[in-house]
């Protein structure tokens, strides 16, 4: 079997003004990145605003493993799937960060028979959105210690300020620092830290904006700390958000390239899925939903992370209604959700996981139907795709089919887009084209009016299982602080881990009988939602002792090897 990278080179792109024109983009609305990729300008959106919307599919999963479980494998290869079966598609997803890529993850540009390309592009730097990114956040970064060092004329509180420097590669020794060392002409000494990029509320923004006039205001509305009268301070007081506007105005652009079928995809933002709302942009969905029949976007994580954030923030500010979710599943990671078996990254995997053990199935399905359940919540037609691998065994699929069936799925459909892809996904396609054809009555999980507590509780009880919430001392002092600063009917944003529908990564399966600890809450007022921290989160990864970094070469003739 080829690598993904041979695959995706060995496939035959089309010009993209070729796939822009077969969605009905004209030549005047690309703005071209060579031959292969393109920004598409946000006139189209006005121009087409009369023609109805596709209809609209989210991709999710069950709780992953630390592998993941082919959640962008199946967001392709479905949209693969439609177009064998004669549907007009056009797929969403979001940017990599360069941090994975050369850390343990690896990219995100599908795999196998299913992926996006140019896929080395897409996987390093691509239309340098992230570093635009980048770069206006840490704008805001210099106007704060600029403004402490002239005399702190807003009177910041420094031991208030919660915006970080980031950079897009993964480097933990930077999580912590000091800044300001070296005499008084290097600014005022304080302890400061780095995220990585997309975790700034800068691509949060990005993603939540409509246009541009709103990404403007959003970026206006940041705020980076308090005044010693415990009042906010933003980036609109600082002077600075026109400036971070000018740096995002080819970023807010969506991209657009192809599929290795040759189907036209949009990417467009990268926030992270366990801080912020881990989902494409609100303006790639509304470009895309007037363009083609059915559009197929993905959310980060299970469907307790990324799909509760699209459902109750993302639709939220767009007004977009979706018609049908997908969760992915696949046989490994519903046998390591019984309980009898660890997968770590990097490690040799459990031979155990191999072999056809029912018990295993049985007892980790119960993660599934947790998912499923979750989603009808919403008032969503539901349909389960397994994720085939060649380890599977009949006996191991036909349970999962049943028991999600029990669980209230609408349709079960097999996976095979990896292998096979457009074929492979046929099934699957058909199967969501029957789900969306079913009446849809989207709602939200919980009213503007709710208090943030009742938000939080709200999440924490209906979709992660809790008994309740623990709240600290802390995180009532912010419950306290941000109702009086008027930012009570924000939506909630979790950070939480992803690899347990609980706080505790350790706890797999359907966890119950536990108290969800609240240890502090943040304001990305940009973004638009509050962050509730649910144990200890990582907005810097590190890179482990072999990163992928160290397989990723070039030749003479610039032909990239290693990725994956």
């Amino acid at each position: 079997m080829k690598s993904d990278i041979e695959i995706a080179q060995a496939a035959t792109m089309k010009p993209i003004r070729e796939i822009a024109a077969g969605i009905g983009i004209n030549d005047d609305e690309l703005e071209l990145y060579g031959n292969y990729k393109a920004k598409v300008e946000l006139s189209l959106i006005d121009r087409l605003k009369d023609r109805p919307n596709g209809k609209y599919i989210d991709v999710t999963a069950i709780t992953p493993t630390p592998l993941g479980e082919g959640k962008t494998v199946t967001t392709i290869g479905l949209s693969l799937g439609l177009n064998k079966i004669g549907k007009k598609v056009v797929t969403c997803i979001r940017q990599p960060s360069l941090g994975p890529v050369f850390g343990i993850k690896g990219g995100a540009a599908g795999g196998g028979y299913s992926q996006v390309i140019p896929m080395e592009d897409f996987n390093l730097h691509f239309t340098g959105d992230v570093h635009a990114v980048g770069a206006a956040n840490n704008l805001l970064s210099a106007f704060i210690d600029a403004s402490l060092m002239h005399g702190n004329p807003f009177d910041i509180d420094p031991y208030s300020i919660t915006w970080n420097r980031v950079v897009d590669i993964s480097d933990r020794v930077l999580r912590n620092i000091v800044v300001g060392l070296g005499g008084q002409t290097n600014g005022i000494p304080r302890e400061a830290g780095y995220d990585i990029t997309v975790a700034s509320e800068v691509m949060a923004i990005l993603a939540m904006a409509t246009d541009r006039k709103d990404l403007r205001e959003r970026l206006g509305r940041i705020v980076i700390g308090t005044n010693s009268k415990g009042k906010p301070v933003t980036a609109e007081d600082l002077k600075c958000a026109g400036s971070m506007a000018v740096l995002m105005k080819d970023a807010i652009k969506p991209n657009l390239i192809q599929t290795v079928e040759n189907t036209p995809v949009f990417v467009h933002a990268g926030p992270f899925a366990n801080i912020a709302q881990g989902n494409n942009s609100i303006i790639e969905d509304r470009m895309a939903l007037k363009l083609g029949d059915y559009v197929v976007t993905e959310s980060g994580f299970g469907a307790d992370m990324g799909a509760e954030k699209f459902l109750n923030i993302k639709c939220r500010y767009s007004g977009l209604k979706p018609d049908c979710a997908v969760v992915v599943a696949t046989i490994r990671a519903l046998k390591m959700h019984s309980g009898k078996f660890n997968i770590v990254a990097g490690k040799p995997m459990d031979p155990g996981l191999m072999n056809e053990d029912l018990d295993a199935v049985e007892k980790g399905c119960a993660n599934l139907e947790a998912h499923i359940e979750n989603l009808k919540k919403f008032g969503l037609p539901v349909v389960v795709a397994i994720n085939h691998f060649t380890t599977d065994t009949e006996k191991e699929v036909e349970l999962v089919r049943l028991r999600a069936q029990a669980a209230g799925a609408d349709e079960v459909a097999l996976s095979e887009v990896w292998a096979k892809g457009g074929e492979g996904g046929k099934e699957l396609a058909e199967a969501v084209v029957r789900a969306c054809e079913q009446p849809s009555e989207f709602k939200f999980l919980y009213p503007d009016s709710y208090s943030i507590k009742q938000k939080i509780e709200t999440i924490a009880t209906e979709i992660y299982g809790a008994d309740g919430v623990d709240f600290s001392p802390a995180a009532e002092a912010k419950l306290k602080l941000y109702t009086e600063m008027g930012f009570s009917h924000l939506p909630i944003c979790m950070a939480k881990t992803h690899l347990s529908l609980s706080h505790d990564p350790t706890l797999k399966g359907r966890p119950k009988g536990y108290r969800l600890p609240v240890r502090d809450i943040r304001a990305s007022v940009g973004a638009g939602f509050l962050y509730p921290l649910c144990g200890d989160m990582r907005t810097m990864p590190g890179l482990p002792s072999h990163p992928a970094g160290m397989d990723i070469d070039i030749d003479e003739n610039g032909v990239v090897s290693g990725l994956f």
